[in-house]
């Protein structure tokens, strides 16, 4: 039988020399291990952040208001404001601009974009201006401006530098709002219904449809007792989280913001008031509105135009707001994109709408001031059509829900179509971006040959809004 030599000294170091070398080896293996699983982490779960800001643009006793179309203004009874944020993680900066006006159009519109985008160091298509529609508030449109100074009528529409200062206090505000981004983590969703407010225009009175039933027409027991028609019934609120911290709300609703106008009293309106109150209720969250697409939908089966109702509808809206918070669940937020496509409305086609007509009534110092105004408006926009620039029409996606923006007085079965078409997902729409359109009828519309003087889009813009949204959807699905 062989006998076992012992190891020798050199073969038992060499097998210390080997157990220590593995030893180190696997701590090398774990601290790498931990290494690449910090740096996946850093490198595909991106940080975002979000800053708001608030700008006064109350515009001053003596200004025009509706576009000089009613009296001017005569007191400040609510201070106008734009509010927003900035959007950052997403690529480039993201940033949506709410402002108490009555709406944004066409030259004026881009350069609040131009400027907004330059402050938060993004592109110009990733900035999302709306207007909230109170019509004691200002309309503005450089290039009408223009047409109107060059036609006798300088700053019968609005105040070209009253607009500047404006745009350059929200542009200075967005860059200095950037310095306190918070953390974002989580995405919050709720929604409740609104009591009492929203109605449609379209009412049928004896067979026949009428479009008559304005923001203040329910002291008529016509309009009054005539169904809500179509309408949204849900006020929207998404909310934006640093986990457990509510750092802002975005509210919105599709009605006409107005509950009395024209007296000259520059106002924000029961929107505004509602958004003032949940300000007040938790001044650590911060607050925005929008107003939803509502062409064709206003208070005027719930509202007689009293000054009293003002009060009454800013409540109803602002018990929704509370009830959408409850009823807000949270949501890690994982992913944001922004995508677009390009809107290619047409103009009116009659015969009052043709360049030479417009024209003609804009220099006809016979002609009442209110159609001249409205004729430099609609030049306006021909003249942009001219020069081939389209509206964008933005989403912002986070997946779980997605903010779209809507031109001009879109009607709301544009808003209803978009829910249909992203079912999976929280839709809020936001209406009164690129205001030039004026109202936007649904196939429905068109066909009940819906008119009014502030409309000022060819009869096949159902036909191509709903394109653009089938654009849209099919970017979302990429």
């Amino acid at each position: 039988m062989a006998t076992r030599r012992p190891p020798t000294r050199e073969a038992c170091f060499g097998d210390r020399e080997q157990n220590r070398m593995s030893r180190f080896l696997a701590a090398v293996m774990v601290g790498m291990l931990w290494f690449l699983s910090s740096a996946r982490c850093v490198a595909f779960e991106p940080v975002y952040k979000i800053a708001t800001f608030s700008v006064d643009v109350t515009c001053p006793v003596g200004h025009p208001l509706i576009a000089g179309l009613r009296q001017p203004a005569k007191e400040i009874i609510d201070p106008l404001q734009a509010r927003g944020f900035v959007l950052l993680g997403a690529e480039k900066p993201i940033v949506l601009c709410a402002v108490d006006w009555c709406e944004i159009r066409n030259r004026s519109y881009e350069k609040w974009r131009k400027m907004l985008a330059e402050a938060a160091q993004t592109d110009v298509a990733r900035v999302l201006v709306c207007s909230l529609h109170q019509h004691d508030a200002p309309v503005t449109d450089v290039g009408a401006a223009e047409l109107l100074a060059k036609a006798g009528l300088p700053g019968a529409m609005f105040d070209p530098e009253f607009e500047d200062k404006c745009i350059r206090r929200t542009a200075k505000a967005v860059s200095r709002c950037l310095q306190n981004a918070r953390r974002i983590t989580h995405l919050g969703i709720g929604q409740a219904k609104v009591d009492r407010v929203a109605s449609n225009r379209r009412v049928v009175i004896d067979g026949k449809v009428s479009y008559a039933r304005s923001s203040a027409s329910g002291g008529n027991m016509t309009f009054r007792e005539a169904p809500d028609g179509l309408i949204d019934p849900w006020l929207k609120t998404l909310s934006f989280w640093d986990r457990d911290q509510a750092v802002l709300a975005l509210h919105a609703y599709a009605t006409h913001p107005m509950s009395y106008y024209g007296r000259g009293g520059v106002s924000w309106d029961f929107v505004g008031m509602a958004r003032d109150y949940r300000q007040r209720d938790n001044p650590n969250i911060f607050q925005v509105y929008v107003t939803g697409c509502s062409g064709d939908v206003t208070a005027g089966k719930y509202n007689n135009g009293a000054p009293a109702n003002r009060e009454v509808l800013a409540r109803r809206l602002y018990d929704a707001m509370k009830k959408a918070w409850q009823n807000t669940t949270r949501h890690p937020l994982e992913s944001v994109s922004f995508r677009k496509v390009e809107l290619d409305l047409a103009f009116r086609q009659t015969p009052s709408h043709t360049a030479e007509a417009l024209r003609k009534v804009l220099h006809n110092p016979k002609t009442n001031t209110r159609n001249r105004i409205l004729a430099a408006m609609g030049l306006a926009s021909r003249l942009r059509l001219e020069t081939g620039l389209n509206i964008d029409m933005p989403m912002i996606d986070f997946r779980k829900a997605k903010i779209l923006l809507f031109p001009g007085e879109t009607f709301v079965g544009y808003q209803l179509q978009a829910q249909q078409m992203f079912p999976d997902s929280f839709v809020l729409c936001i209406g009164f971006g690129e205001c030039w359109p004026g109202y936007i009828p649904t196939t429905q519309g068109f066909q009940d040959r819906f008119n009014d003087a502030w409309y000022w889009v060819a009869d096949d813009s159902d036909k191509r809004m709903t394109a653009a949204l089938k654009r849209l959807l099919a970017k979302s699905r990429e």
